[in-house]
Formats: structure tokens, sequence, C-alpha cells
């Protein structure tokens, strides 16, 4: 892999195909589990553990699967993998896998998951695959964390609320005063509606604007003497 398709996976992981933001998928776990921080980064993480497993898994065995049933033997893999991530959530994290429910074990539908496995981890070697699960997983893990932190702060006053169920002897962060009544709007589906839109907003905001200064930018003339640029 040069080092341009490693910069174009990255780019689209994180920002340009962000899946929260850009593609819109797995919206359920995105608005459901996003109410506090705790819950929104461990599924996160989980669904970033299962991409890039099954991506590596289905790249290796790409020229193997017959096309026509493709998508059973996809679904087949994910299932198991996500069992594996199930069950250890189950060991390690107790209090929170029973929090989750069922949203792990929902992970084998997730359009997220299904959608790179068949965009691209289909088509591309196992290092390529790898990291574009790793870094689409990043990119829904950084929108998830932002959506949880906006939630729970707005909406309570805190932050890192069930923090001690990942790290025993924590305590969440007390923001706002005690006293503060909190915002049930956002602790509400209707509320995570409204900040994914603000996301999304912001995101295309940002894109379109840095479209528009690299428009604008002066053209660069290579190996004119006396002229580096025109105006």
């Amino acid at each position: 892999m040069n080092k341009d398709a490693f910069k174009t996976i990255v780019a689209d992981g994180l920002w340009r195909q962000n899946t929260g933001l850009v593609q819109i998928l797995g919206l359920c776990p995105l608005l459901a589990i996003s109410v506090n921080t705790i819950n929104a980064v461990m599924l996160a993480l989980a669904t970033l553990i299962v991409m890039a497993m099954s991506n590596v898994a289905i790249a290796l065995l790409r020229r193997l699967i017959p096309y026509e049933i493709r998508i059973p033997v996809f679904i087949l893999i994910v299932a198991n993998l996500v069992t594996v991530v199930d069950l250890l959530f189950n060991a390690w994290f107790n209090e929170l896998y029973v929090i989750l429910g069922i949203y792990i074990p929902l992970i084998v539908t997730n359009c997220i998951v299904l959608a790179r496995v068949e965009a691209f981890a289909s088509k591309h070697p196992p290092l390529a695959a790898t990291l574009d699960g790793v870094f689409m997983g990043l990119g829904l893990l950084w929108t998830l964390a932002l959506l949880g932190v906006l939630r729970e702060l707005i909406g309570n006053g805190v932050l890192f609320s069930g923090i001690d169920m990942v790290i025993p002897g924590m305590e969440a962060m007390q923001i706002f005063p005690p006293d503060y009544p909190g915002f049930l709007l956002a602790a509400l589906p209707p509320g995570a509606f409204i900040m994914l839109g603000c996301l999304i907003a912001g995101k295309n905001w940002l894109s379109e604007r840095k479209k528009a200064k690299d428009r604008k930018a002066p053209l660069v003339l290579r190996g004119v003497p006396g002229e580096n640029t025109v105006s």
C-alpha cells in the first residue's frame, strides 16, 4: 500500500465518508446508546473491533467465497465475531453489558459493518481492508463520543457517568453546579436527532468552507523563474 492510498483510507474513515455524518448508517445505536459518553464509546469500540476483524477475515477469504452466496457468508463471519465480542463484554464489563443489552448482538445487522465488508473488504487485500475497518470504526467512535458528551453534558450537567463500570474507582465529573435542573430533551431520542442534525450541518459547513478556500487558493507555477503565483 502506498502513502496516498493510506491517506485516502484515513480521510474517508474519519471525515469524508464518516459513517454517522455522511453515510448516515447505524442510526439505531447512534441515537439510542449515545445518552452518555461511556455507553457510546464502549459500543463504538465493540463495533470497531468487529469491523476490523471481519474486514481482515473476508479480505483473506475473498477469492474463496462464491459471488452468489457472499452475503450469507459475510453475515455468518460477522455473527461469529460479534458473538466473541459479546462474550468478552459479558465477562469483563458485565454491568455495562447489561445496560448495552441487545445493541451488541445487533452489530451483526449493523449497516456500517456489512457496507464496509461488501464495498471494501471483499475487493481489497487484508492490510487495506483492516485499515479501512479500523478508521471507519474510529470515525464512528468520535461521532458517538461527541454526541454522547453533548447529550450527557446538556441533559444532566455531568460527564463520564458510569465510568466506574469500565474503570473501577473512578467517578463521573460534575461539570455544571449540583443544582443544575438538567435539560430533558437532550437525554431523550428527539434530542439525539436534533444534535445529530446539528453535527451533520456543522460537518457540511466545514467541508464547504474548505472547498471554497481551495477554489480561491492561488495557482502555483513551478519551473518559471521570477513567477511563483497567478492571482
